[in-house]
Protein backbone atom coordinates (compact mmCIF):
# COMPACT_ATOMS: atom_id res chain seq x y z
CA UNK A 1 0.00 0.00 0.00
CA UNK A 2 2.71 2.49 0.66
CA UNK A 3 3.96 1.90 -2.67
CA UNK A 4 0.85 2.38 -4.08
CA UNK A 5 0.49 5.84 -1.89
CA UNK A 6 3.66 6.97 -2.94
CA UNK A 7 3.33 6.51 -6.35
CA UNK A 8 -0.28 7.90 -6.57
CA UNK A 9 1.38 11.00 -5.02
CA UNK A 10 4.40 11.65 -7.31
CA UNK A 11 1.58 11.08 -10.38
CA UNK A 12 -0.92 13.73 -8.92
CA UNK A 13 1.87 16.04 -7.79
CA UNK A 14 3.51 16.48 -11.42
CA UNK A 15 -0.20 16.47 -12.57
CA UNK A 16 -0.48 19.47 -10.08
CA UNK A 17 -4.08 17.91 -9.08
CA UNK A 18 -4.84 18.75 -4.89
CA UNK A 19 -5.53 14.56 -4.61
CA UNK A 20 -2.29 14.73 -3.83
CA UNK A 21 -2.42 16.26 -0.68
CA UNK A 22 -5.08 12.86 0.49
CA UNK A 23 -2.53 10.61 -1.02
CA UNK A 24 0.53 12.14 1.25
CA UNK A 25 -1.75 11.60 4.17
CA UNK A 26 -2.36 7.94 3.08
CA UNK A 27 1.62 7.40 2.68
CA UNK A 28 1.91 8.59 5.75
CA UNK A 29 -0.83 6.55 7.65
CA UNK A 30 0.67 3.27 5.86
CA UNK A 31 4.14 4.02 7.13
CA UNK A 32 3.36 3.94 10.56
CA UNK A 33 0.89 1.00 10.12
CA UNK A 34 3.51 -0.95 8.93
CA UNK A 35 6.07 0.48 11.98
CA UNK A 36 7.98 1.68 9.58
CA UNK A 37 11.26 3.63 10.89
CA UNK A 38 10.99 5.88 7.35
CA UNK A 39 9.78 9.44 7.52
CA UNK A 40 8.47 9.89 4.40
CA UNK A 41 9.05 14.00 4.96
CA UNK A 42 12.82 13.57 4.38
CA UNK A 43 12.36 12.79 1.25
CA UNK A 44 12.27 15.39 -2.10
CA UNK A 45 8.91 14.72 -3.11
CA UNK A 46 6.93 14.97 0.33
CA UNK A 47 9.31 17.99 1.57
CA UNK A 48 7.68 20.72 0.24
CA UNK A 49 4.10 19.63 1.56
CA UNK A 50 5.44 19.23 5.46
CA UNK A 51 3.90 22.36 6.78
CA UNK A 52 1.01 22.25 4.45
CA UNK A 53 -2.35 22.77 6.73
CA UNK A 54 -3.83 19.26 5.90
CA UNK A 55 -0.25 17.75 6.42
CA UNK A 56 1.05 19.14 9.34
CA UNK A 57 -1.10 17.02 11.49
CA UNK A 58 0.12 14.05 10.23
CA UNK A 59 4.08 15.40 10.22
CA UNK A 60 3.38 15.70 14.12
CA UNK A 61 1.87 12.72 14.16
CA UNK A 62 5.10 10.86 12.57
CA UNK A 63 7.38 12.68 14.56
CA UNK A 64 5.68 11.11 17.96
CA UNK A 65 5.52 7.95 16.24
CA UNK A 66 8.99 7.60 15.27
CA UNK A 67 10.22 8.46 18.60
CA UNK A 68 7.89 6.20 20.40
CA UNK A 69 5.96 9.09 22.50
CA UNK A 70 2.55 7.91 22.78
CA UNK A 71 1.27 10.64 25.06
CA UNK A 72 2.51 12.69 22.47
CA UNK A 73 1.24 10.52 20.24
CA UNK A 74 -2.24 10.50 21.64
CA UNK A 75 -2.09 14.12 22.32
CA UNK A 76 -1.74 15.03 18.89
CA UNK A 77 -4.90 12.71 17.91
CA UNK A 78 -7.14 14.50 20.64
CA UNK A 79 -6.54 18.20 19.39
CA UNK A 80 -7.07 17.47 16.15
CA UNK A 81 -10.11 14.76 16.51
CA UNK A 82 -12.35 17.00 14.01
CA UNK A 83 -9.81 17.33 11.30
CA UNK A 84 -8.56 13.39 11.64
CA UNK A 85 -11.94 11.81 11.93
CA UNK A 86 -13.24 14.01 8.38
CA UNK A 87 -11.22 12.35 6.42
CA UNK A 88 -13.09 8.68 6.47
CA UNK A 89 -10.24 6.82 5.40
CA UNK A 90 -8.07 7.52 8.03
CA UNK A 91 -10.55 7.58 10.86
CA UNK A 92 -11.10 4.23 9.95
CA UNK A 93 -7.52 3.08 10.87
CA UNK A 94 -6.73 5.10 13.80
CA UNK A 95 -7.67 2.63 16.45
CA UNK A 96 -5.28 0.48 14.66
CA UNK A 97 -2.95 2.94 14.26
CA UNK A 98 -2.74 3.83 18.10
CA UNK A 99 -2.43 0.16 18.97
CA UNK A 100 0.68 0.04 16.52
CA UNK A 101 2.31 2.66 18.61
CA UNK A 102 1.15 1.95 22.31
CA UNK A 103 2.70 -1.77 21.38
CA UNK A 104 5.86 -0.15 19.62
CA UNK A 105 6.23 1.55 23.24
CA UNK A 106 5.48 -1.69 25.43
CA UNK A 107 8.25 -3.59 23.33
CA UNK A 108 10.50 -0.78 24.76
CA UNK A 109 9.42 -0.66 27.73
CA UNK A 110 9.47 -4.15 28.99
CA UNK A 111 13.02 -5.10 27.49
CA UNK A 112 15.12 -4.22 30.58
CA UNK A 113 12.60 -6.49 32.76
CA UNK A 114 12.59 -9.98 33.56
CA UNK A 115 9.32 -9.03 35.39
CA UNK A 116 6.76 -6.05 35.17
CA UNK A 117 3.35 -5.40 36.61
CA UNK A 118 0.38 -4.97 34.41
CA UNK A 119 -0.76 -1.88 36.56
CA UNK A 120 2.68 -0.02 36.12
CA UNK A 121 2.43 -0.71 32.59
CA UNK A 122 -1.10 0.85 32.26
CA UNK A 123 0.03 3.68 34.20
CA UNK A 124 2.85 4.20 31.98
CA UNK A 125 0.64 3.97 28.80
CA UNK A 126 -2.25 5.72 30.44
CA UNK A 127 -4.62 2.79 29.62
CA UNK A 128 -6.88 0.20 31.48
CA UNK A 129 -5.05 -2.66 32.44
CA UNK A 130 -7.07 -5.07 29.89
CA UNK A 131 -6.12 -3.13 27.39
CA UNK A 132 -2.57 -3.66 28.54
CA UNK A 133 -3.19 -7.26 28.56
CA UNK A 134 -4.78 -7.68 25.25
CA UNK A 135 -1.69 -5.91 23.85
CA UNK A 136 0.50 -8.18 25.27
CA UNK A 137 -1.38 -11.18 24.48
CA UNK A 138 -0.90 -10.34 20.96
CA UNK A 139 3.00 -9.48 20.86
CA UNK A 140 3.00 -12.63 22.98
CA UNK A 141 0.90 -14.31 19.92
CA UNK A 142 3.40 -12.98 17.48
CA UNK A 143 6.45 -13.89 18.84
CA UNK A 144 7.61 -10.23 19.10
CA UNK A 145 8.11 -10.78 22.95
CA UNK A 146 8.87 -14.44 24.64
CA UNK A 147 7.25 -14.91 28.37
CA UNK A 148 3.86 -15.60 29.81
CA UNK A 149 1.32 -13.52 31.70
CA UNK A 150 0.37 -14.22 35.56
CA UNK A 151 -3.25 -13.26 35.15
CA UNK A 152 -3.52 -13.91 39.51
CA UNK A 153 -0.59 -11.83 40.52
CA UNK A 154 -1.22 -9.11 37.05
CA UNK A 155 2.71 -9.49 36.02
CA UNK A 156 4.28 -10.45 33.06
CA UNK A 157 6.76 -12.61 33.40
CA UNK A 158 9.46 -12.64 30.11
CA UNK A 159 11.42 -15.55 29.13
CA UNK A 160 15.14 -15.31 30.35
CA UNK A 161 17.52 -13.83 27.74
CA UNK A 162 20.77 -15.36 29.70
CA UNK A 163 18.93 -18.66 28.34
CA UNK A 164 20.03 -18.12 25.05
CA UNK A 165 23.58 -16.94 26.03
CA UNK A 166 24.35 -20.52 27.80
CA UNK A 167 22.65 -22.36 24.84
CA UNK A 168 25.12 -20.57 22.57
CA UNK A 169 28.28 -20.53 25.60
CA UNK A 170 27.44 -24.74 25.61
CA UNK A 171 27.92 -24.63 21.76
CA UNK A 172 30.91 -22.32 21.60
CA UNK A 173 32.29 -24.92 24.69
CA UNK A 174 31.47 -28.20 22.52
CA UNK A 175 33.38 -26.70 19.14
CA UNK A 176 36.11 -25.58 21.24
CA UNK A 177 36.30 -29.45 22.30
CA UNK A 178 35.89 -30.56 18.99
CA UNK A 179 38.31 -28.35 17.39
CA UNK A 180 40.55 -29.92 20.36
CA UNK A 181 40.59 -33.23 19.45
CA UNK A 182 41.02 -32.42 15.32
CA UNK A 183 44.11 -30.77 16.31
CA UNK A 184 45.71 -33.35 18.51
CA UNK A 185 44.73 -35.92 16.04
CA UNK A 186 46.77 -33.93 13.69
CA UNK A 187 49.37 -33.26 15.34
CA UNK A 188 49.97 -37.51 15.71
Amino acid sequence: ARTDFFEAFKNYDEAGDPRRINCLKYLVLANMLTRSKINPFEGQEAKPYENHPEIKVMTELVDAFLHDEVKKFEKILEMNRKTIMEDIFISKYITELLRTVRSQVLEKMIKPYTRIALPFISKELMIPVEEVEDLLVSLILDGKIKGHIDQIRQILILESRRGDGSRKFLALQKLTEELGRLSTKLRR
